[in-house]
């Protein structure tokens, strides 16, 4: 490179770009600034130069040596391919200088408008697995990092791996091994190996620079070519954000759990209409045992309960306050709230910042009130909370769930309201149920660890549609995984209505990938529809995480061991081979037709009397399984009372996981209310159980790889 050529691809920080010149806007750099940022960083780059001419286009190739490439630079243009930009396999002077025509020309016709920068003419690299590594600013984590294969095909294949950073090297080792395409990096068939080591340096390197550096906004490698011996980056998109300083994050103070428990409970807005909300509010409140209030300016008794005009006419504390009046009278309610020393507000009304502008002052107004009078917030907008423990219902749900250990984190009350009333025909309890709202004050961080800190909680599940402050989401989520199992429903997965990517990094970091990617790194797992979330965490709730993946199968059922069979490997979960000693003890007491193989099909002419002296033999051998998978129908013969007991008897017997699947309808609907009495998880389709043991395991894993 010339010194001239030098000169031009100075990227020194106090320069702006001609593309983009105000400072505090992302700037995209030129593809020759981009190339040396990364060779003054220790990356390998070809040779190249930007050509503005056919005449400099030859003159370049010449002193770089042929073969070259030759690539368009247009701030217009993301995929170059897809616009005629790339010509390869350029090997003569008038070649190049053809080549720098052809592109001019294909970018006016296919980019109308579209501004050629230069040209850029680099030294031809050898062929190679070509990889892509990006970097982008995700709206609610900040900061990640994308590692997959690349190329041009790399939108249609999608074969990534996603961190919130920072990271370590080991993790960035762990996002190489997680990919499909890792077989390639590997060596595959007759494919040497690559240089892996060199590879981490590189991907390590630039997720240093990514996050230690305010100013990197986006950047793009594609492809980075890894060869047996060294790789070289030969394609780079870089978006710098001039002066861009990083902020300090907002001190935050975590509100104290016992507010969540309170004495006494005001009802702003109690009505005597039973249509409205304030009435179903009050009534939900009347099994609450401590003092209940309502407060109405208009009635003196409602559900024979005496009526305050204001909640300072109340005799007495007030611990918390539930709020349903018009969105404009909050503001004076709350500040009423704030004399009275109450702790707890759970605003319900609407008309906030989710509504309109208006309502976005109004918020603001609130926060202010609640910061000054040390009230803390839950809502506005919201469903409200429930205690099942402590017979507390502050929602205007019209059903109460019932006691048990599942915490119950939502951004949309409507799944609420839905998940309630289908837990009471499910028999699925929980500890405490939470509506968010517009996270005014207190949102998923501090729900996340009052819930936590419940004794009746032993599985947290979270509906989510936004994050605000990820990193100190992810940070509080850490603590609370190693000792609670936490698991997330984000909504939000398709692509309807997102903006087209600047990048191939912005397309495959989207924000719902970005959101599953930090929950991995968290320790909560993910799941993909609400069944799921309580598959699995009923599951974790009763059982805990296994000890392992070897799992045993036992029917009376062939055809559902055929189907336990599927699962188990496309979930990879390992039905352990039968010992012998084993096999011979189950020999002395099945009938001659049994399987002799995991599923044991211990054929369908058995009761329950067959699977509790199975089950006898698999507590005597219960350090050759992890996992023990119980199926069974309708049959005349099959007690499921009877089946149910001796499934406690064999659970309370044993140290591993026992799960039930009582298949079929009302028949068994007796054996599983055993099940769930004793804190066993039954399930009513056999994948449904095989999915949630795999998701525990999954967990489980990267668990045990964040500890070490």
């Amino acid at each position: 490179m010339t010194g001239e050529e030098k000169k031009r691809g100075d990227i020194g920080r106090n320069s702006v770009s001609a593309e983009n010149p105000d400072p505090g806007n992302p700037v995209l750099l030129t593809e020759e600034e981009g190339m040396e940022l990364l060779e003054n960083a220790g990356i390998p780059v070809p040779g190249h130069g930007v050509a503005h001419s056919a005449e400099e286009a030859g003159a370049l190739a010449s002193s770089l040596g042929f073969p070259v490439v030759m690539k368009v630079i247009s701030p217009q243009v993301i995929h170059k391919s897809d616009v005629g930009g790339v010509i390869t396999g350029i090997k003569t002077l008038s070649q190049a200088h053809d080549a720098f025509l052809q592109i001019s020309r294909s970018l006016g016709e296919k980019v109308p408008g579209a501004v050629l920068t230069g040209v850029m003419v680099e030294e031809e690299c050898p062929p190679g697995l070509e990889i892509l590594v990006g970097g982008r600013i995700d709206p609610s984590f900040g900061k990640v990092i994308t590692f997959g294969m690349g190329g041009t095909m790399v939108e249609l294949l999608k074969d990534v791996s996603i961190r919130v950073l920072p990271v370590e090297r080991t993790t960035v080792t762990q996002m190489i091994r997680e990919i499909r395409g890792y077989h390639l990096i590997r060596g595959y068939r007759n494919s040497p190996p690559r240089d892996e080591e060199r590879l981490t340096d590189v991907v390590y390197t630039l997720a240093r620079l990514f996050e230690s550096d305010p100013e990197w906004h986006e950047f793009d490698i594609n492809p980075l070519i890894i060869y047996p011996d060294g790789c070289v980056a030969v394609d780079a998109r870089i978006y710098l954000t001039r002066g861009r300083k990083e902020s300090a994050a907002p001190q935050r103070t975590l509100p104290d759990p016992t507010i969540f428990y309170p004495g006494s409970i005001a009802v702003i807005g109690a009505s005597t209409d039973p249509q409205k909300i304030g009435y179903v509010l009050l009534r939900n409140l009347i099994r609450f045992p401590g003092q209940v209030y309502p407060v109405n300016p208009r009635a003196s008794e409602i559900l024979g309960k005496k009526a305050y005009p204001t909640i300072g006419e109340i005799p007495g504390n007030v611990d918390a306050a539930v709020i349903a009046v018009p969105a404009q009278a909050v503001a004076d309610v709350l500040r009423q709230c704030e004399t009275k020393g109450v702790k707890l507000a759970i605003i319900v009304s609407s008309g906030f910042r989710e509504s309109s502008e208006e309502g976005r002052r109004r918020e603001a107004e609130l926060m202010e009130i609640a910061r000054e009078g040390g009230i803390r917030v839950v809502g506005p907008n919201c469903l409200g909370i429930i205690s099942p423990h402590t017979n507390l219902n502050a929602t205007f749900d019209p059903i109460s769930p019932k006691e048990g250990p599942i915490g119950f984190i939502s951004q949309s009350g409507a799944v609420i309201t839905t998940i309630v009333d289908w837990s009471i025909a499910e028999e699925i309890g929980f500890s405490l149920i939470i509506s968010v709202g517009n996270q005014m004050d207190l949102g998923f961080v501090d729900f996340l660890g009052i819930v936590a800190t419940d004794p009746h909680t032993r599985a947290i599940i979270l509906y989510v549609e936004e994050i605000r402050d990820g990193r100190e989401f992810m940070s509080a989520v850490r603590q609370i995984t190693e000792k609670k199992p936490v698991i997330a429903l984000k909504s939000g997965s398709s692509a309807k209505g997102q903006k087209a990517a600047a990048s191939h990094t912005g397309s495959l970091a989207g924000n719902y990938e970005v959101y599953e990617a930090a929950f991995r790194q968290a320790g909560i797992i993910p799941v993909y529809s609400i069944q799921e979330a309580f598959d699995v965490a009923e599951l974790l709730a009763s059982e805990g995480y296994p000890k392992g993946n070897r799992a045993l199968v036992i029917t009376t059922a062939g055809g559902f061991a055929v189907m336990a069979s599927d699962y188990a490997e496309w979930y990879g979960i390992t039905l352990c081979p039968l010992p012998e000693k084993m096999t011979a003890e189950l020999d002395a007491i099945l009938p001659p037709m049994w399987s002799r193989e995991n599923p044991l099909d211990i054929i369908g002419d058995g009761g329950a009397e067959r699977y509790a002296r199975v089950f006898d033999v698999m507590i005597r051998f219960q350090d050759e399984w992890d996992i023990a998978v119980v199926i069974a129908v309708p049959s005349a013969i099959l007690d499921p009372i009877h089946l149910a007991q001796e499934i406690v008897r064999f659970s309370q017997h044993t140290h591993k996981m026992v799960i039930g699947c009582l298949l079929g309808g009302d028949g068994m609907r007796a054996g599983e209310r055993v099940l769930q009495k004793a804190h066993i998880p039954n399930y009513h389709e056999i994948e449904g159980a095989f999915r949630a043991v795999a998701r525990a395991l999954s967990n489980q894993r990267s668990l045990d790889k964040r500890s070490r």
